[in-house]
């Protein structure tokens, strides 16, 4: 018989059960989830920031010859990308990835992945950033989502689709050789990925910093750039020495003395290990996965691990699994909108939806890379439980119930296991259609809830 803990692991910690993860009654629950803590796959898409950027760069070329009447411009043009060629396929990363987290048997693995690649949000707005928004948790997160967070920091920071987000492939040093020649309407400093840098990525709000910590570490990091397709450099962060503010650093009573782009890397490593971002990282996972109020004592436990090995985030998610208060049966979280969907199709083993993932997100209110603020989705019951927010997930389910095949009962039984309450039970019975029946079960609070 499948334990209430089994059924625990499999919709708090992952993405509900589906036929494949039906069998694992037998498995301790604990070890199945820690044994998927590894490093997320490269997903079989040949859409990078590299591609992201040519293609970008052929149709900004296409949309200046439009202007201009020459045969070899009008040649260009015609072997150049639409908008709607580089729309399509930043968009099919998204669904593939959508896809790979309906499919996997790795479901806490990819909740994790969703955790950060939220953590560290960027947005959809303007083109190159539809392009390269889901390059950045592919590319950035993945190959770094159980390693040493310094290590998963710097990279999401040196990402050309943060760099550009946050506006850091501009900032100009004032002291700096670049600034010195420029003429006064040209751009210069930019706090904005320095500040949220401190605020969201690592020690959090009210953590002691200072407005002056902020230019400071905004200086540090000037030259942080992107590699310019146009000037045939190669796609990708760059360190521009001629943007670069000369000189010592001085952030939370520390000076750093290096030169060039490892004054940044320093001052990145000191962040990801400081107890003001093991306490904001550790208490954000912990709200996350177990409830909107994060117990003091997972936080606690997991504060101390991250300390002890300078932020490996292996052993610190591990702490959470292991602490006997992560396991409550009481279910404390409502799915937000992708978790909602995620889990329906899992369940009901669907991994191909019309509309699809993409635009059934937007229909619940929560598309992908489109928060449209660093902050990203919020993660707690208030934001999804609203009056509209609920209607939506009604005809959304009315019209999911449509399209799945097999029978309800079946599926809500293997779904819910023993939280699959007498009374949903009867209803899925007594429901008039195979459609109204599995709705019922999508809507019930036991479903709803993880």
């Amino acid at each position: 018989m499948k334990t209430a803990n089994y059924y625990t692991a499999l919709n708090r910690f992952g993405y509900g059960a589906n036929v494949d993860t039906s069998n694992l009654e037998k498995v301790d629950p604990k070890a199945w989830l820690i044994s998927q803590l590894q490093a997320y796959p490269k997903l079989d898409n040949d859409w990078n920031s590299s591609r992201a950027f040519e293609q970008h760069y052929l149709y900004t070329q296409a949309k200046k010859s439009e202007k201009n009447n020459s045969m070899a411009e009008m040649n260009t043009m015609m072997q150049s990308v639409s908008r709607k060629d580089i729309v399509t396929a930043a968009k099919s990363l998204v669904n593939d990835s959508i896809k790979y987290t309906i499919e996997t048997d790795k479901p806490f693995q990819a909740r994790l992945f969703d955790f950060f690649s939220n953590h560290f949000s960027v947005s959809y707005s303007n083109l190159p950033m539809i392009a390269l928004a889901p390059t950045l948790e592919q590319e950035a997160i993945g190959p770094n989502l159980v390693g040493q967070f310094e290590d998963l920091l710097i990279a999401v920071e040196q990402h050309p689709a943060m760099l550009i987000y946050l506006n850091n492939e501009f900032s100009v040093g004032p002291n700096s050789r670049f600034a010195k020649k420029r003429k006064k309407q040209q751009k210069g400093l930019n706090e904005n990925l320095a500040r949220e840098i401190l605020e969201l990525h690592t020690l959090g709000v009210k953590a002691g910093y200072t407005q002056a910590d902020v230019t400071e570490f905004a200086k540090a990091i000037t030259g942080w750039s992107v590699g310019s397709v146009r000037r045939g450099e190669e796609p990708g962060f760059i360190f521009r020495q001629q943007a670069h503010e000369p000189g010592k650093r001085t952030i939370m009573s520390k000076s750093y003395r290096q030169t060039g782009v490892n004054k940044g890397v320093a001052i990145l490593t000191d962040l990801a290990r400081h107890p003001k971002t093991a306490k904001h990282v550790c208490s954000k996972l912990v709200k996350h996965f177990v409830a909107d109020e994060p117990p003091a004592a997972i936080v606690e436990s997991m504060v101390e691990k991250w300390l002890e090995t300078n932020g490996n985030l292996k052993q610190v998610v591990t702490r959470m699994i292991e602490h006997p208060q992560s396991w409550s049966s009481e279910r404390l979280k409502l799915k937000s909108p992708r978790d909602l969907f995620v889990s329906a199709c899992r369940a009901c083993g669907v991994n191909r939806t019309r509309p699809d993932a993409t635009k059934t997100l937007m229909v619940l209110g929560q598309t992908p890379f489109n928060a449209g603020a660093p902050t990203g989705y919020s993660d707690d019951k208030q934001t999804w439980s609203g009056p509209r927010s609920m209607m939506s997930r009604i005809e959304w389910a009315e019209h999911f119930g449509g399209v799945v095949k097999g029978n309800p009962q079946k599926i809500a039984e293997n779904a819910l296991g023993p939280f699959l309450r007498p009374q949903t039970l009867t209803q899925i019975r007594r429901a008039e259609s195979i459609p109204q029946a599995l709705a019922i079960m999508l809507m019930s609070p036991e479903f709803q809830m993880r």
